[in-house]
């Protein structure tokens, strides 16, 4: 505990402006004195502190952590609040997993034993998997009489698992009789009080105890738990701990004594205590921190009242969830407000397991299912096995190689640092650098008869489409963002439908003309004028261009796509992905994309023989086929992949299509200009059609 809270202390993203405190209690296994403590918290009477000239009084108790015994648990919490044995349904797991239908109970004749009476034959009977075929209760003490009925029991029962909830001491004076009876062949299930005893695990008894399944508390690791042991020093610690605990420890460990020591001490030839020995110097349990079990409870129980608290401090007034919506505050704190809010915590340790409680109050039972095995050379060996169901990681995590506790799951989206992102992002730079170059070719023989009959206007707005595609692959590679997600499908959109369009003019140019190059094409011609003026071709361009921006708009204002985390794909990943939000929006972007390359197509299909030497229809053609054909194949493609690679067949698609529009339109154009600059003419354009 005191780590716990020192721990939050320090954390400034946990209860900020705000420091926890805490009180021991020394129960010294005794059921009274620990029932005394905490009715003394919950009244209000422990002492009073002073911590400073402004802050007096009685600390506000916001919760109490138990103690690791159930029994002293259930009788604190029948005065303060509900208890419920949650480890119940973990054995009824066990028996389902096994398919033991049939099964004998024997329980402890305390708070803890009748608890579990009542919760297992509920439980048990709601499932209707199983059948208790006997339930005893173990009598405390060694009444040979009463254990010897309930042994026959055993002995004549058919049913072979035997379950007990019983502390160790009970169980030691049951198994004394069974191994008088000589009662084998039983399957044992173990609950958490004496699923570790030591005591059990001897050569006398493991010939009936082998084999027992036993439930034990998860076991945790808490990093810098050892480095914050060793700080403690009875000198540093004392008057934080109102009782001499520590004290009594150091005495222990280092078989001294503090100033001044019992009489005779000294004399005797033993040591004082300094309180500067060091703990790592001596072999103590204190500082074994491999098998943290009901330690990792208290741990999770403390910031799960930091949290709740931390939740609470965050209500804003007027907007809160009691009376009036009003806020608690830590001046008038009381504990149902607060256990309003621990109702609703929801946290994952450092250790992967997740921290909350369902709607009866029940924190989410984590257990490590033990097995008991005796070895040949009579040795005992207790490991942990499968938990079989007895506890689900979180979404973000998954059970680790070994199944005994949750592990971050791997995440996977299209990156920078892998081969493909690598490969894709340095091949739409590539694009972009072609673009930038042919641009600029175009702009240096923007007076030469090729550049001029290719329609120049629209060339170049189509190159700097081109070059915008292009950029727009990268918002496709890295973890998704709410802004790339956004922009990825629109930009490319809109790009695209720039692109397009100014093929469509020209397309609707080149038609025109070989028209008008016919007898009664004068009208055609006249219109072919008024066309050529570049502020038609814009507005043309414009207006198709605004349809497209207009369902982008409408698409991101209503279902706007989104950072997704998939977790159906594979059960040890996270994909992180782009959701489209609306795939009707999806759909008809492409589909206006579509729709306006098809007629491209068909408008310069019916142009193709154009009778010159250089004939543009054809060459649009060619480039309405490649467009088509890769987005043809790329909606099924982009259907059946997933996560990542969705987005990299999208990134192709982009690039293949950009690429196949660039060669087909101006690759033999910009050679002609650079190579053979002889064909650079007006005669070996036109060749044998002009307009006069």
């Amino acid at each position: 505990m005191a780590f716990a809270i020192d721990e939050i202390n320090r954390d400034s993203n946990l209860l900020s402006n705000v420091t926890l405190g805490y009180s021991l209690f020394d129960n010294c296994l005794n059921l009274a004195i620990g029932f005394r403590a905490a009715l003394s918290l919950a009244s209000g009477q422990e002492k009073q502190i002073v911590l400073d000239d402004v802050c007096d009084g009685s600390p506000p108790v916001l919760g109490i952590v138990g103690d690791s015994s159930s029994t002293g648990s259930i009788a604190i919490s029948t005065v303060l609040g509900l208890y419920r044995v949650p480890m119940v349904r973990a054995m009824i797991q066990i028996l389902r997993h096994f398919n033991w239908t049939w099964a004998g109970l024997l329980v402890s004749d305390d708070d803890y034993g009748l608890h579990v009476a009542q919760s297992f034959q509920s439980d048990l009977s709601l499932s209707g998997e199983g059948f208790l075929a006997y339930l005893e209760v173990l009598p405390w003490g060694n009444d040979e009489a009463e254990l010897r009925r309930i042994v026959d029991v055993m002995k004549k029962s058919t049913a072979r698992v035997v379950i007990g909830f019983a502390h160790q001491n009970h169980m030691i004076n049951l198994m004394e009789e069974v191994v008088r009876q000589n009662v084998t062949g039983l399957q044992w299930l173990a609950s958490e009080a004496w699923t570790a005893a030591a005591v059990l695990q001897t050569p006398h008894l493991m010939p009936y105890l082998g084999g027992t399944l036993g439930i034990a508390i998860r076991r945790g690791e808490k990093a810098g738990l050892r480095e914050f042991l060793l700080k403690i020093h009875p000198e540093l610690h004392y008057s934080y701990y109102g009782n001499s605990m520590v004290n009594q420890f150091w005495e222990f460990a280092f078989c001294c004594r503090f100033a001044p020591p019992s009489a005779g001490w000294v004399e005797a030839g033993g040591a004082l205590c300094t309180g500067q020995e060091n703990p790592a110097d001596v072999e103590t349990e204190f500082l074994d921190i491999t098998n943290l079990r009901p330690e990792y409870n208290v741990y999770k129980a403390v910031y799960a009242l930091a949290y709740a608290l931390d939740n609470m401090l965050q209500c804003e007034p007027g907007r809160g969830p009691f009376r009036e919506n009003s806020c608690a505050t830590l001046e008038t704190l009381e504990p149902w407000q607060l256990l309003y809010y621990l109702e609703k915590v929801n946290f994952t340790t450092p250790f992967g397991d997740q921290v909350s409680f369902d709607e009866n109050g029940d924190a989410l039972p984590i257990y490590d299912v033990m097995n008991w095995s005796w070895l040949p050379d009579g040795s005992t060996m207790v490991q942990t096995v499968d938990c079989m169901e007895c506890t689900i990681c979180p979404d973000d995590f998954w059970s680790s190689p070994s199944k005994d506790h949750c592990v971050p799951k791997r995440t996977e989206f299209l990156s920078y640092q892998e081969p493909l992102g690598i490969c894709l992002a340095s091949v739409s730079l590539l694009g972009t650098f072609v673009c930038g170059v042919v641009l600029m070719i175009f702009i240096h023989h923007r007076n030469t008869p090729m550049v001029r009959a290719n329609n120049s206007e629209p060339s170049f707005l189509l190159l700097v489409s081109r070059k915008f595609c292009f950029l727009c692959s990268p918002l496709f590679i890295g973890r998704p963002k709410l802004w790339t997600c956004q922009l990825r499908h629109a930009t490319f959109g809109i790009t695209f439908v720039i692109c397009v369009s100014c093929i469509l003019v020209k397309t609707l140019v080149v038609l025109a003309i070989f028209k008008a190059s016919k007898p009664g094409g004068g009208a055609i011609l006249k219109w072919l004028e008024a066309v050529q003026q570049n502020t038609s071709q814009k507005q043309a361009v414009l207006f198709l261009t605004c349809v497209q921006a207009a369902i982008c708009t409408v698409w991101l204002v209503s279902s706007s796509p989104a950072p997704h985390k998939n977790i159906q794909y594979h059960n040890d990943k996270i994909v992180y992905e782009c959701a489209v939000g609306s795939a009707i929006g999806f759909a008809l972007l492409l589909s206006y994309i579509g729709i306006l390359a098809i007629l491209s197509f068909l408008l310069a299909f019916l142009a193709r023989n154009l009778p010159d030497n250089f004939n543009e229809a054809k060459l649009i053609t060619f480039s309405m086929l490649i467009l088509c054909a890769v987005w043809v194949t790329f909606v099924p493609a982009y259907v059946n992949s997933p996560g990542k690679y969705a987005d990299t067949v999208e990134v192709f698609a982009i690039l293949a299509s950009s690429f196949g529009l660039l060669l087909a339109l101006f690759g033999s154009k910009c050679y002609i200009i650079l190579m053979r600059p002889e064909r650079n003419t007006k005669k070996s354009v036109i060749g044998q059609f002009s307009i006069k």
